[in-house]
């Protein structure tokens, strides 16, 4: 084991807008490389942003034009934009976690999905979120079991679950079993509730355990944005406050104990030193994968088998009616 230094980046991005939200990504990339961080961590779809239009209206109220923006903006990969942020990666010799919204090349359908990627530029895994959360199956897809895989880096074992997905046990125990010691949550969630839900996950399994969210202020919705005045009400505004996504971004150590944050309602990134040495020495009294698990009574069986294309590829006879 070793130790690492951790970036987690509470940041606003620009909504609906994929090129300029890469260029805060290259920015706040490089001021965490300046200080030395080796793996930064970016909150939940970040880009282009959150679609923030399922909190602030009534489901399906007039979102078609956002969600066609939405649609326009996403990351398809490979793409531009993955090439991009492998750039940014590569050029500040970093290991790079960022949440995008990304779509297939030829669906609309969009995916909130968490990439990594290597310090040599390379995106080297993906993870679809499982089961969107309330309102947000208006807009996103489900994932599957070909995602939930973890990272080995020369520091660390990296993964984790976006946002609420951390509430799935299962899911969580599929991760511990691969030999997890950093784990990664950006997410969306607000509250005190939620940073003991991570402070939970890291005493669970003694590791880190990195929660990353965005920030965003309505006065930061582009003016130009359609119909902005209904995306952001002054009615809702009254009743919800000003910052549609008030930040909740914290670093927790292996015994559950908080290192950095929260933070809250600004703009900042939380730099810490993790000493991974400490994972090893809270699983001396409880190795939730080893000897403190029983696995002649328990059993998880996991699918990791990706959907199966809607089309699958076949040639017809001469007279179109039976595949072969």
């Amino acid at each position: 084991m070793s130790k690492v230094r951790v970036a987690a980046v509470q940041a606003s991005y620009v909504l609906m807008d994929q090129r300029a939200t890469l260029e805060r990504v290259a920015e706040l990339s490089a001021k965490a490389a300046e200080q030395g961080a080796q793996l930064v961590v970016f909150p939940e779809v970040f880009v282009p942003g959150t679609p923030i239009w399922i909190d602030t209206r009534p489901i399906w109220d007039g979102d078609d034009d956002w969600y066609r923006l939405l649609v326009d903006n996403a990351v398809v990969i490979p793409g531009p934009a993955t090439e991009r942020l492998a750039d940014i990666a590569s050029e500040h010799s970093i290991w790079l976690v960022i949440g995008v919204e990304e779509r297939d090349v030829h669906g609309a359908t969009i995916y909130n999905t968490v990439l990594y990627f290597s310090p040599e530029g390379q995106l080297v895994e993906k993870h679809r979120k499982l089961v969107p959360t309330g309102a947000e199956r208006t807009v996103w897809g489900m994932g599957d079991g070909s995602t939930l895989r973890v990272v080995p880096t020369p520091f660390a074992r990296v993964g984790g679950l976006i946002c609420w997905e951390n509430y799935m046990p299962l899911a969580r125990f599929h991760l511990y079993a691969q030999g997890i010691d950093i784990w990664v949550a950006p997410t969306l969630a607000v509250g005190d509730g939620w940073i003991a839900t991570l402070r939970h996950i890291a005493r669970e399994n003694t590791m880190f355990v990195v929660g990353v969210n965005p920030v965003l202020h309505a006065e930061q919705v582009p003016t130009a944005f359609p119909d902005r005045d209904k995306l952001v009400s002054d009615a809702y505004r009254q009743e919800h406050g000003d910052w549609l996504e008030p930040g909740n971004t914290v670093i927790v150590g292996p015994t559950g104990v908080i290192i950095e944050g929260p933070i809250r309602e600004r703009e900042e990134t939380l730099i810490a030193d993790l000493d991974l040495d400490a994972v090893l020495s809270a699983r001396r009294m409880r190795d939730p994968v080893g000897h403190y698990n029983r696995p002649d009574i328990f059993r998880l069986l996991v699918d990791t088998s990706p959907r199966p294309p809607v089309v699958e590829s076949h040639t017809l006879d001469v007279s179109g009616t039976q595949p072969t």
